[in-house]
């Protein structure tokens, strides 16, 4: 897990820019503090690199030159991530090409394997996560990749004096004058932000700043464009299972689930350094945490909540460790710490997600470097398996899509019509929309009616259409739970799950893993018809039977939580709404927002927390999501808020 910054210049100067680069890829040293700042270009392309090591820790240093035997130095090679099927890679490869290797590490066989296979040969063969840059100093020619879900991210932006890639953005916002790139703000991503939580890729809140999409790359030369190629494409099959999610089938299916997260867990843990796991209270992570310590009998499990009754798992994931017998670690976190620590995360993620389970993860990461230097999670079994309750809604609105289109619309004027908290209101509103419309992910902050109030240029033409239409049209064909994971993966997992586990263990020099989004679990998962995923009235139905052996029986069917926070209660309260309205006051962000309005929904949360927020008058996520684009503002924009960054101090090995 590293930080990667490279510079591809349109008129031969980059030998001259060298420098600049390597000064531009020190504000992201939390990502690699092994070694950090080292170096190379000719004079198209010059590399930067932060190294937080894992595997082949006395060598495999970046950026690696690699080559077949005519030419030894051909590759230059800058690699965020890891390979965990290296060995099988080197092996194949060596046997296949003859060919050789000077380190023991996995950057070699991403190198190889594209000057043998070719970049759609090798990127299908690539099990794990990373972000990477190969430069071919023959052909002059930049190869740079994703990983198929985007567990590791890679922004780039082009201007008139060349590309600039990196893996954060704020190392391209100080190559903004280097590379001529143009740094005016998005309105629409503005817009997307406010409505989803987070910015959508491949967008940024920069105009000019995109990110590579997951599963793709591009081969780029000296002065010509990204242009992105999918090679992961995602499909989710329409059939049953012979005999329903009970028979014969079904089981060997969930068996052959169990199996390939055993043995992906296997793989996750190759590391030259002691691996923990996250633990929450949910099955997701205990499935992770239990499956781990088979390898590593002296686990330790780190787990995170607050003092505040229902918004802590921390009793239910001391109960899991205990019956895994696994070490464990717990971080409570007070109200001072979650309002203290917000400018330094909002500077850590680069671009606003507005989370607040971002607090308590940055916490328990902060606390798990202590002890390991690389963790195990549980993301993206949700995603995979069908998790979400919200995936049973097609079930329940299965009557309306058998309605004349007429009957559909009555049914949605008759909902519109019912006061807010009427039971059966949502029910008709929903039903009458058809799915491509109504479902664009679990964040729903803002209706057109709120964001009108509270954007200063609000465009009803900018919806959330503008994201989810092309991934949908990708999905036709496919069963509606089906498709509704095809557009988490595209859309929520990618925008919110993974950025934040990604900044915010890497803010503390931590690398996260997680193992269910893994290619060969994927595999297994997308097989999975829908009466495997949401049988018999619950989520998950099939790896809740595969786990059945392996977790604990008091989280096998217990309701999915995570890190939740008090933030509804805060915001009402004296932990944050002083906080808050100072915030709000200060910012200067008129030009986007009515503070005005924000502030009326400010007051009219804390009149209503006596009588629990009746009806719609629960504004915590909507005042939330704009106090984290205030201050991302104020830190990125205005340049008023300065947070106060530790330099990472950590020990090589762990």
């Amino acid at each position: 897990m590293c930080g990667l910054l490279g510079f591809l210049s349109a008129d031969a100067q980059a030998g001259t820019v060298v420098d600049v680069v390597t000064a531009a890829g020190r504000c992201m040293r939390h990502r690699g503090p092994d070694e950090s700042g080292r170096s190379w270009h000719d004079d198209d392309l010059a590399l930067t690199f932060n190294r937080l090591s894992f595997i082949d820790i006395e060598h495999s240093h970046q950026p690696l030159r690699w080559g077949p035997p005519e030419n030894p130095d051909r590759y230059a090679l800058t690699f965020n991530g890891e390979i965990y099927n290296y060995l099988e890679l080197r092996a194949q490869l060596t046997e296949e090409f003859g060919a050789a290797f000077r380190t023991e590490g996995d950057g070699e066989a991403i190198v190889a394997g594209l000057h043998y296979w070719g970049v759609d040969g090798v990127l299908p063969r690539l099990r794990g996560m990373f972000a990477f840059a190969v430069w071919d100093t023959e052909r002059r020619e930049l190869t740079v990749a994703r990983d198929p879900f985007g567990i590791k991210p890679l922004y780039y932006a082009t201007g008139p004096k060349g590309t600039a890639f990196s893996s954060e953005k704020k190392s391209l916002l100080a190559l903004a004058a280097t590379a001529g790139i143009d740094l005016d703000l998005d309105a629409r991503a503005i817009e997307h932000y406010t409505v989803l939580q987070y910015v959508p890729e491949t967008e940024s809140l920069h105009r000019s700043i995109r990110r590579l999409e997951s599963g793709s790359y591009s081969v780029l030369r000296p002065g010509g464009q990204v242009r992105e190629r999918r090679y992961f494409h995602p499909r989710f099959p329409v059939r049953q299972i012979a005999g329903g999610p009970d028979s014969p089938e079904a089981e060997a299916k969930y068996h052959e689930i169990a199996e390939v997260l055993r043995d992906s867990v296997k793989m996750h843990m190759r590391a030259d350094v002691t691996v923990g796991s996250f633990l929450s209270g949910g099955i997701d992570s205990t499935a992770i945490a239990a499956l781990a310590i088979q390898h590593n009998p002296d686990l330790i499990t780190f787990t995170t909540g607050f003092e505040r009754e229902g918004y802590s798992e921390i009793d239910v994931a001391a109960e899991s460790a205990a019956a895994i017998g696994a070490r464990h670690v717990v971080k409570v976190v007070s109200p001072e710490e979650f309002r203290s620590a917000i400018p330094a995360i909002v500077w850590y993620l680069d671009d606003p997600v507005a989370d607040p389970s971002l607090v308590p993860l940055y916490y328990v990461a902060k606390e798990a470097r202590k002890h390991v230097k690389v963790v195990l999670s549980g993301e993206g079994a949700d995603e995979l398996f069908g998790g979400y309750t919200i995936y049973r809604e097609p079930l329940s609105l299965a009557p309306f899509d058998r309605l004349p289109a007429w009957a559909r619309k009555l049914a949605g004027r008759a909902g519109d019509r019912l006061p807010d908290g009427q039971r059966g209101k949502s029910l008709l509103q929903r039903g009458s929309v058809p799915l491509e419309k109504r479902y664009y992910g679990n964040a729903r902050s803002f209706n057109d009616a709120q964001l009108r109030s509270v954007l200063t240029d609000f465009r009803p033409e900018w919806t959330h259409l503008d994201v989810t239409a092309p991934i949908y049209a990708q999905s036709q064909g496919m069963d509606p739970v089906a498709r509704m994971q095809h557009l988490d993966l595209f859309t929520w997992l990618r925008g919110d799950i993974l950025v934040k586990a990604d900044k915010m263990t890497m803010a503390n020099s931590l690398e996260l893993r997680v193992p269910f989004l893994d290619k060969e679990v994927f595999a297994v998962a997308e097989t999975l018809p829908v009466d495997a995923k949401i049988a018999h009235g619950t989520s998950k139905y099939a790896l809740r039977r595969a786990l059945e052996e392996i977790v604990p029986p008091h989280v096998l069917h217990r309701k999915k939580l995570g890190f939740p926070v008090p933030l509804r209660h805060w915001l009402a309260g004296p932990e944050l709404y002083d906080w808050a309205r100072e915030a709000i006051e200060a910012s200067q962000t008129d030009q986007w927002i009515d503070k005005r309005a924000v502030l009326a929904m400010l007051d009219e949360h804390r009149a209503k927390a006596p009588e629990g927020w009746p009806g719609g008058t629960d504004h915590s996520r909507r005042i939330w999501t704009v106090l984290v684009f205030m201050i991302w503002h104020g830190i990125f924009v205005e340049d008023r808020i300065h947070p106060a960054i530790e330099e990472p101090d950590y020990p090589v090995r762990l």
